[in-house]
């Protein structure tokens, strides 16, 4: 049976709280009075931990199995995401916040690892697996805008629902991939030789393509005026990842992933650029064209990393998977301060620099010896 349909639904519950945040952001401001530099601290608390121990979880899932993780993570991230729309001070926001991050980080490295042992390797079937996370955080400003405007901060509590779904549904694949046949796979011996030097150009891709995907996500909201435009506009940015990931999966099976990885990059430039600097409607077009873009590596970079770190596939998937949504947020503050000593504009055009310097490093990979279709 075709687990990989389940394992993505858990990756939408886990990742919605990672759409959460942004969305939480403008009712911060208007709720709380947090200025730019405040809202980047919980943005920044939804990233810390999760940037700083993802790979030591991905490190422990090279060592032992941990498949019960999977449940616990979800509803830990849930959890402290609701708490922090009611937490009566800024130091317990980002705390909540911040164990919410801690949840995210500990679900990615063993839900990869899972995932391609369900999707036997597929690129294709990994970008469903992907997929799943990137609607996870395009349905959160759909459903935390219109809760927090109608019945305010108060009604956080409510958020914690999807998690406890997403465990519940996610389990029974856990345990099937886990035992049995499953297991007789993920424990298959290894062949390849680590490839450390392509692994480490590919992880500070990931980097800067984090860095202008969270700076976007973290902003273009309050950019595009807040309110209802800008959860529009958040939307879009994750709506769009969508398509971007499952073009990414479809067009890395056609002409390789490198390929398809520098092309994005390439395209992300202007897509950025737009959003800064297109006025009006035109600007959501643009926004969807920067996620595209952006997105369609996202699942291409999980099995690159797989395929670079054979031997490690647990440290490849807690890096690639986890630092691919969550190092950005650690510059998101810079970008905040920028943004209260000139303008967001300003701030946001700094961010256009990053997908051009992504795709000039992602122009020295190769497609790695062990890459599979």
């Amino acid at each position: 049976m075709n687990r990989v349909p389940t394992l993505a639904a858990g990756h939408a519950a886990v990742d919605f709280y990672q759409g959460a945040v942004p969305a939480l952001v403008p009712f911060l401001v208007t709720g709380r009075g947090y200025g730019y530099v405040a809202v980047s601290g919980i943005v920044l608390a939804a990233t810390l931990l999760s940037s700083v121990v993802q790979p030591l979880f991905g490190a422990l899932a090279d060592r032992r199995r941990l498949p019960w993780l999977i449940p616990v993570s979800t509803v830990l991230a849930g959890a402290g995401v609701a708490a922090g729309g009611v937490a009566d001070s800024y130091a317990l926001t980002w705390f909540a916040v911040a164990l919410s991050g801690l949840g995210v980080a500990a679900y990615h490295p063993e839900s990869a690892r899972l995932a391609r042992v369900a999707s036997e390797g597929s690129h294709v079937r990994m970008s469903w697996f992907s997929l799943g996370g990137t609607l996870g955080f395009a349905s959160a400003p759909v459903l935390v805008t219109p809760l927090l405007a109608i019945w305010g901060l108060g009604a956080s509590p409510w958020l914690a629902l999807p998690a406890v779904l997403g465990a519940a549904l996610t389990l029974p694949a856990v345990r099937a991939l886990s035992g049995g046949g499953g297991a007789a796979r993920a424990a298959a011996p290894v062949t390849g030789r680590d490839d450390w030097p392509s692994f480490t150009r590919l992880t500070v891709v990931i980097v800067f393509r984090s860095v202008v995907y969270v700076g976007l996500s973290a902003f273009v909201a309050l950019h595009l005026g807040g309110g209802t435009a800008g959860a529009v506009a958040l939307f879009v940015l994750f709506a769009g990842g969508a398509l971007g990931t499952v073009l990414g999966g479809r067009l890395a099976a056609r002409w390789g992933r490198v390929a398809t990885m520098r092309l994005a990059y390439g395209l992300a430039v202007p897509a950025v650029a737009g959003v800064v600097f297109v006025p009006g409607p035109a600007a959501y077009l643009f926004v969807a064209a920067s996620s595209i873009a952006l997105y369609v590596p996202f699942s291409l970079h999980v099995t690159l990393g797989q395929d670079f770190l054979p031997t490690r596939m647990g440290t490849a998937s807690g890096v690639t998977l986890g630092l691919a949504v969550s190092v950005g947020g650690l510059v998101s503050p810079l970008v905040g301060a920028v943004a209260e000593a000139s303008s967001l504009r300003t701030a946001l055009a700094c961010l256009v620099v990053f997908p051009a310097l992504a795709w000039l490093l992602a122009r020295t990979l190769r497609e790695p010896a062990q890459a599979v279709s």
